[in-house]
């Protein structure tokens, strides 16, 4: 087996709608599960057999600073709406090195804001006040 290298989860953009959101700061939750299904064959066979059954595609969390940007309120507020407006989204991961070469990238298929959450305010803090958007999607693959 060759050697893998190996990247660091710094360096990222996100193209959304055809737009760059270089401003989001961090991104989790991609995932998928299969779901398993138990099933016991007719005769003598002893044991269960585990098959595949659903496959379900976990929601997607941005994260990023608020700022005078309304471009994902706006995107929001059309899933509020009734009228989701889906999307190709894509998550790239760059090398390290260099100019910004693209190491893999994640392609969320169908992809709309399920939930959000605003920031944190607080009197006394010094921080970034950061927003959350949740994503829910159809389908992820990976090149």
């Amino acid at each position: 087996m060759a050697d893998a290298e190996i990247y660091r989860n710094y360096n990222f953009i996100l193209e959304w709608g055809g737009q760059n959101g270089a401003y989001f700061t961090e991104i989790d939750g991609l995932s998928i599960d299969v779901e398993t299904i138990d099933y016991r064959e007719g005769g003598a066979a002893p044991a269960v057999r585990k098959l595949e059954g659903r496959v379900a595609y976990g929601n997607v969390v941005l994260r990023w600073g608020v700022s005078d940007n309304k471009d994902v309120w706006n995107w929001l507020m059309q899933s509020t709406r009734g009228k989701a407006d889906r999307r190709e989204i894509s998550i790239i991961l760059l090398k390290p090195y260099g100019q910004a070469e693209e190491a893999t990238r994640w392609n969320l298929h169908n992809a709309w804001p399920c939930k959000w959450k605003g920031a944190r305010l607080e009197s006394l803090g010094q921080g970034v006040a950061i927003q959350t958007l949740e994503i829910a999607h159809e389908g992820l693959e990976q090149r």
